[in-house]
């Protein structure tokens, strides 16, 4: 059965929660999609049962710390692993050609040489463009460039092994020239930083966020089936689940989702 296990479901600053990251999952093998800011990724990872040998491939949305910085500990865990001779195969990591430039520069200059020197060998950086194919253990990607204002940044629309569709935004508005991959999706992704009412303590526009009220409207646009929000503010934390679904019911006639970091859902 196909599983979206939460790692995290924070914006950059929180510290009640993990930032935004993921795995999807077939129950055998596990795709991670981001990694959060820190180490703490270890620890989320072994709350989430999740075994390392189990982990081959790899997505990172943009350069952003929240994203990018908790790769370098994943790295360094495998890299540990494959010289001890307890892990099997390749891990690849996918992403942008300038994000994977930069993923390099961080691994020269933060991580010691044995851990580099599996680079190209047993732990690969696999650039990708705008609209390419890729075929991860059964899961069918294509990975798009959502025109980010900030950062360069890529998402994914990746048919499921029971026939439907997930699309990942990163965490960024839609972008219209994005409708092809997101539209009619059973199953969207979406950032909202905080309530619209709370809009003017948050500031997410000036932060290119949405809020609960702006990815509901649009999800109900593009006629998404689930629709699932996440990299918040974590100001009500307890709360949150009950006050972004009520908000967002508003706005939204498909079943939505709050999820708290470590929840999983059955895709």
């Amino acid at each position: 059965m196909d599983k979206l296990i939460v790692l995290g479901t924070g914006h950059a600053l929180t510290t009640k929660c993990y930032n935004t990251c993921f795995a999807i999952t077939d129950e055998q093998e596990y795709i991670l999609v981001d990694a959060g800011g820190g180490n703490g990724i270890l620890g989320i990872l072994d709350e989430a049962q999740i075994p390392f040998s189990r982990i081959h491939n790899a997505f990172v949305t943009h350069k952003h710390t929240d994203h990018l910085l908790g790769m370098l500990w994943i790295i360094r865990k495998i890299s540990m692993l494959i010289a001890t001779d307890k892990y099997e195969g390749n891990f690849n990591i996918f992403g942008h050609a300038e994000l994977m430039q930069n993923l390099l520069t961080l691994i020269e200059i933060t991580l010691d040489k044995n851990v580099a020197q599996w680079l190209g060998k047993r732990i690969m950086l696999c650039p990708v463009e705008n609209g390419q194919k890729e075929n991860l253990i059964g899961y069918e990607f294509t990975f798009f460039d959502i025109h980010s204002t900030k950062a360069k940044q890529f998402g994914f629309n990746v048919k499921l092994k029971n026939g439907q569709t997930l699309t990942c935004m990163g965490d960024e508005p839609y972008n219209p020239l994005c409708r092809k991959y997101v539209e009619n999706s059973d199953w969207l992704l979406g950032e909202a930083f905080c309530l619209y009412g709370d809009r003017e303590i948050f500031k997410p526009y000036e932060k290119h966020h949405s809020t609960v009220k702006d990815a509901c409207e649009l999800a109900e646009q593009l006629k998404i089936k689930n629709l699932v929000l996440w990299h918040t503010e974590d100001r009500n934390l307890s709360k949150r689940k009950e006050l972004y679904t009520d908000e967002g019911k508003l706005y939204y006639s498909g079943n939505l989702y709050v999820p708290n970091d470590l929840e999983v859902l059955e895709l």
